[in-house]
């Protein structure tokens, strides 16, 4: 078990990184590690603040979102050091991401947002992702804010539908 509780934190928050295929937010990661109360709220900004220094995550915003993903570095650090993880640990942490990782995956790979491009109408940007690359990224000027959160609302209910029929009407 590792000695020091931060050395501890920053191990499980490479290795979440490493199991998931996808980015996540920090939301999402502080969720799974703040659930399991291994830690509180300020210790883990913390924690996100030292390994974006040391270069083991890195950080991507898009659409005033921030998602993180390990390095090469991270991984080479949680090589070495990942077996410090209690088991229990892992077994907590496995277990919520096999229950949880398509809604994470969803989240992160989906997303929907809006503005006021006019005086009369709201611009929407809706994109869907698979790791890096944007599967599809569509843009709707829509007459107001109610129609613009609910394209949004059934972007993230129906992408994959909606994706889907894209896909069979334009190939």
């Amino acid at each position: 078990m590792v000695q020091d509780p931060l050395t501890l934190y920053k191990l499980i928050i490479l290795y979440i990184l490493d199991k998931v295929n996808f980015k996540m937010t920090r939301s999402q990661l502080s969720c799974c590690v703040l659930e399991k109360e291994y830690t509180n709220f300020i210790t883990l900004q913390q924690v996100f603040s030292d390994l974006q220094e040391a270069e083991l995550i890195k950080a991507d915003t898009l659409m005033n979102r921030t998602y993180f993903s390990i390095t090469k570095e991270g991984q080479k650090t949680l090589s070495y050091f990942g077996n410090r993880i209690d088991e229990g640990i892992i077994k907590d942490i496995d277990s919520y991401l096999a229950e949880k990782k398509f809604e994470l995956k969803n989240e992160s790979s989906v997303t929907a947002n809006y503005y006021k491009a006019t005086v009369r109408d709201y611009e929407v940007t809706l994109t869907a992702k698979e790791k890096d690359t944007e599967l599809v990224n569509i843009k709707l000027s829509v007459p107001s804010e109610e129609i613009a959160e609910s394209v949004c609302d059934n972007w993230r209910k129906k992408n994959e539908q909606i994706y889907k029929y894209l896909v069979e009407e334009l190939l």
